[in-house]
């Protein structure tokens, strides 16, 4: 089994940052592709930042200059560092990995979402 657990999510003021973790455990054998998406309400779920398997970085327009990822690879860790927040950017925010696991299996993999509301 595989899990991602995320982390750092939370309530802040327009102009704030926070800092979201991504943790994948279990039977894993390798990690190509991680990043993060977000749904907002009424709206579909889109790609926030993420690094390809190829190993490039891709980031929402919406989010360049504000947003950095960046990774742990001996953590299989996942970073999302938001600076300069906006009310835009609320959301819940979910963690995305394609692993491959011990059985040869790969799979898309899914964390459970962490609340960001930027709010004053």
């Amino acid at each position: 089994q595989v899990q991602l657990v995320e982390s750092g999510g939370g309530l802040v003021q327009p102009g704030g940052s926070l800092r979201l973790s991504c943790a994948a455990s279990g039977s894993i054998f390798s990690i190509s592709a991680m990043g993060w998406y977000r749904q907002a309400p009424g709206k579909e779920r889109e790609l926030v930042a993420a690094f390809s398997s190829g190993g490039s970085t891709n980031y929402a327009d919406s989010v360049k200059g504000r947003f950095t990822i960046s990774r742990d690879n001996a953590k299989n860790t996942v970073y999302l560092q938001m600076n300069s927040l906006k009310p835009e950017d609320t959301a819940v925010y979910y963690c995305h990995a394609l692993i491959a696991t011990m059985m040869m299996r790969i799979d898309d993999y899914w964390g459970q979402g962490t609340q960001v509301t930027v709010s004053s």
